[in-house]
Parts: structure tokens; C-alpha cells; sequence
């Protein structure tokens, strides 16, 4: 399994409530795709969202934030290595 890095750019004004429910959603339907969703990270003003995880794919990683109304990624990031 490999560990990834996904960034969404459309965020702006997420709350603190929003992302939790984001990320609980996905929690709840990773595990059907072999995914791990670790920890999710958001920049309210910028709208960035940094979502961690580990998973079989980046493809496992985009196919459970579309199922969960959250839109593909615009950016995943492989993170092979961690001190």
C-alpha cells in the first residue's frame, strides 16, 4: 500500500464541521475500496484541502472522494517516503 497526498482547490469558506463531515463520509465508505483516509488538513481562505491517506491506488483515493459528492482531486500526490 502506498501513501498519498490529495489536494483539492475548491474549498473556500469550508468549516471546520464541513471538513469533519467530508472526512467522515469517507472514512465510512474507504474501507470498500481498500483506503485509509489518515488526516485531512483545510485552508478555509485559500480553499485548499489536504487529505492523507493509504490506499491501493491513486484511483481507490479519487473514486471514494467522487462517491462521497466531493469531487476528484485535482491533485494526488505519491509520499513513499516519511521521517
Amino acid at each position: 500500500m502506498t501513501r498519498y497526498m490529495d489536494v483539492h482547490h475548491d474549498a473556500q469558506g469550508v468549516t471546520a464541521d464541513q471538513l469533519r463531515q467530508m472526512h467522515d463520509a469517507a472514512v465510512a465508505m474507504a474501507q470498500e475500496e481498500g483506503v485509509q483516509f489518515e488526516h485531512t488538513w483545510a485552508d478555509p481562505e485559500s480553499g485548499t484541502v489536504y487529505c492523507l491517506s493509504e490506499a491501493p491506488s491513486s484511483q481507490a483515493v479519487t473514486r471514494i472522494h467522487e462517491r462521497i459528492g466531493g469531487g476528484a482531486p485535482d491533485e494526488i500526490h505519491p509520499v513513499p517516503i516519511a521521517v
